[in-house]
């Protein structure tokens, strides 16, 4: 649900925004358009002065395979790298290049380029074939653009001429140049490459040999003596690794044997030679123990048949002493056995631990004299590979000088443009209309944010803390807009002013206010006009109405009048120097009468503010309906804050997008302090196909046909 209404906010959010750029634009639109229409023509006026511009365009493809020397398609591929197409797009817009092509087509005579040096000879005197070359090659330089074809290995070479020939020309040239360049300046560097290389390699060869010699002399000397290989260390360091094997191999044996001998001298101190483990294992032992057993069954099977006196059980007594005697005989051999052997071992890992401190005393004598062994061998070893990689690059340069194929090669070459490349006409016009409209848009803009005026009805009701009543439009054609409820009542001025009354006295008209006074901030805000034409909505409605000009120091009201007067008016009046009935004045509308300022009248006096204008509003209530005040601005004027507070209604009349907001507040203001009665506010002026009126313009089209065209 959360979602679904922050969606809709967003919509409406938006639907306002559209609604507010489609009124500004149809508010401003001659505007937009002028400007629009401005720019795109000094658009069109511009692009149509331009010279046009013709681009020769030639195509050139890498191709390392080519070249006879290449080994491998890795070693081609390597050529084909970014960082060499790139360096290979530097070269082909290099100077030397243009400075080529300059003397190739003879360009300093040409007449496009002939004016570059003759000028500043005019001014310094003569210039030089080298000076002209150079002027030339930089103005064409500056016309020549090189670049790789997206990511293939095609370059562009590109010239741009007002000669459609001499565009073509160029780039063909540039291109030729480039693969003669490629061609002669390798062949020239393989040549000078290849002769250094064979006078570097008979050095080379005479080092080789001295540094041989001085490793084998000195090897000879340090008595360092080395395998089949000679980097494979020497013969010491061969033997050092086997004999280590040997002594680690024999002191483990030698510390088993000991470790054996020693449990079995324990076993013996104790008294328990059975216990040791070699004894029990002896083959021997194990017999003698069998046959003791038999003896002891046999001895115990006569001692129970004959007892212990019968000669046959004393003769096997006597034989289980004999076999127990060979039994501790052979224990006891079998214990000496053991100390023999961990001898045995002791003594031969001593003579392995005599042979390794005598072969580590000389592996310490080797490694001394190795080390300056293998600082000579290093020596001999990089004059070794200097010499076999210089060998290669020998051979290389040779085969390069020899080599007189492209690694390159034009696939198209440029054709004499029939159409120019720049500029783009119809491309600059749709710019130059973006431009002006973008113009239009930014000034429209610009003018809308500089506009302190209200607009819509939101703005009014936020503002003032009222609501706005009515939104009479703007009628251009119409000098006298209030004579259209005569003319055409049933316009949108006549609606507008009917909707008014409507907003003012009620629907119903219970409790409806009787004098009712029309005021605004500023003066020229359309409030004299609104004033008769509330008047007179009023009468045509029925009601006897009087319409009082209280804006004496203006006095508009007897301008805008059909009918002319010379009598008395409201000054008169307050003066005391005529009768109401002598200052009333027929309007020419049935049921509207009114008081009028025969001529502006100046004056320091508190007119207003002394008991004779109420005197004269209650007499006036007596007579009619509904009294209509058109009072004076209120900023600045003190005269229409008294009568607003004599009103039973004051409306504050606001000329639409116009009116600063803050005089609005502020007569706003005025009337809430001095208790006047501010029932709402009327916008003035509002532009007919403006939708910032809010409901009372939003359906404009839709009503068309319900109201007369004015």
């Amino acid at each position: 649900m959360k979602v679904s209404n922050a969606a809709a906010g967003y919509e409406t959010r938006l639907a306002d925004v559209v609604r507010t750029a489609k009124d500004v634009i149809r508010r401003r639109y001659l505007t937009l358009a002028a400007i629009t229409l401005a720019v795109t023509a000094i658009g069109v006026f511009l692009t149509l002065r331009i010279t046009p511009t013709y681009q020769g365009v030639a195509k050139i493809q890498i191709d390392p395979s080519r070249n006879p020397l290449t080994r491998n398609q890795s070693e081609a591929n390597a050529q084909l790298a970014s960082e060499a197409i790139e360096t290979e797009v530097t070269n082909l817009g290099s100077m030397d290049l243009v400075r080529t092509v300059v003397r190739r087509l003879n360009l300093v005579n040409h007449p496009q380029f002939r004016g570059i040096w003759q000028a500043r000879a005019e001014k310094t005197g003569p210039v030089s074939d080298t000076e002209k070359v150079e002027m030339v090659a930089a103005a064409v330089r500056s016309d020549v653009s090189v670049s790789r074809d997206k990511l293939t290995y095609i370059l562009l070479v590109r010239y741009s001429s007002p000669d459609a020939d001499i565009a073509a020309k160029v780039a063909n040239a540039m291109a030729t140049a480039y693969l003669d360049n490629k061609v002669g300046s390798r062949i020239g560097t393989a040549e000078r490459q290849s002769k250094w290389f064979e006078s570097r390699m008979a050095d080379l060869v005479q080092e080789v040999r001295v540094a041989d010699e001085r490793v084998a002399q000195y090897q000879a000397q340090a008595g360092i003596v080395r395998g089949a290989s000679n980097n494979s260390g020497t013969i010491t360091d061969q033997q050092v690794g086997p004999l280590s094997v040997q002594l680690a191999s024999a002191e483990s044996i030698a510390a088993e044997a000991r470790s054996k001998q020693t449990s079995a001298q324990q076993q013996v101190s104790r008294g328990t030679l059975d216990t040791v483990s070699d004894v029990r294992n002896s083959a021997t032992v194990q017999d003698l123990r069998r046959q003791r057993a038999l003896l002891m069954q046999a001895s115990a099977e006569m001692e129970g048949r004959y007892g212990n006196r019968h000669p046959d059980y004393l003769k096997v007594r006597d034989q289980l002493e004999g076999l127990d005697k060979q039994l501790a005989e052979e224990s006891r051999r079998v214990v000496s056995s053991l100390r023999s052997d961990a001898d045995a071992a002791d003594a031969r890992a001593a003579s392995l631990r005599s042979s390794m401190r005598a072969l580590e005393e000389r592996q310490a004598n080797n490694a001394r004299a190795s080390v300056i062994a293998a600082s000579l061998q290093r020596d001999a070893d990089s004059k070794h590979a200097a010499y076999d990689r210089l060998s290669q690059l020998a051979l290389e340069s040779r085969q390069a000088a020899q080599n007189s194929i492209a690694q390159a090669q034009i696939i198209e070459a440029a054709q004499t443009p029939r159409a120019p490349s720049w500029p783009n006409k119809p491309l600059l016009f749709m710019v130059s209309f973006l431009v002006g409209l973008a113009a239009g848009i930014a000034v429209i803009t610009t003018q809308e944010l500089m506009v302190s005026g209200l607009r819509t009805v939101e703005e009014v009701e936020e503002k003032l803390g009222v609501p706005l009543l009515a939104a009479i439009p703007n009628v251009r054609k119409n000098t006298r807009p209030a004579n259209l409820l005569i003319e055409k009542p049933t316009s949108q001025f006549a609606e507008a002013l009917r909707n008014a009354r409507a907003s003012i006295l009620g629907v119903r008209e219970k409790d409806r206010p009787q004098i009712i006074a029309l005021t605004s901030a500023l003066p020229s805000e359309g409030k004299t006009t609104t004033s008769l034409g509330l008047a007179r909505t009023m009468a045509i409605s029925g009601d006897r109405t009087i319409l009082v000009d209280a804006d004496v120091r203006r006095a508009m009201l007897r301008n805008i009048l059909d009918t002319s007067s010379t009598g008395p008016g409201i000054v008169e009046v307050l003066h005391g120097e005529v009768g109401l009935d002598e200052a009333i004045q027929p309007s020419g509308v049935e049921n509207l009468d009114q008081i009028l300022v025969q001529k502006p009248y100046f004056s320091s006096e508190n007119m207003f503010g002394s008991g004779q204008m109420q005197t004269m509003l209650d007499e006036l209530s007596k007579r009619y309906d509904t009294i209509i005040l058109d009072l004076p601005p209120l900023v600045g004027l003190a005269d229409g804050r008294f009568i607003a507070a004599l009103a039973d209604a004051v409306v504050l009349v606001i000329k639409w997008d116009t009116t600063p907001a803050d005089a609005v507040i502020s007569a706003a203001d005025h009337l809430k302090s001095d208790g006047a009665n501010l029932v709402g506010a009327m916008f003035t002026m509002v532009d007919q196909s403006s939708k910032a009126a809010g409901a009372y313009y939003y359906y404009t089209k839709q009503y068309s046909s319900y109201y007369q065209t004015t």
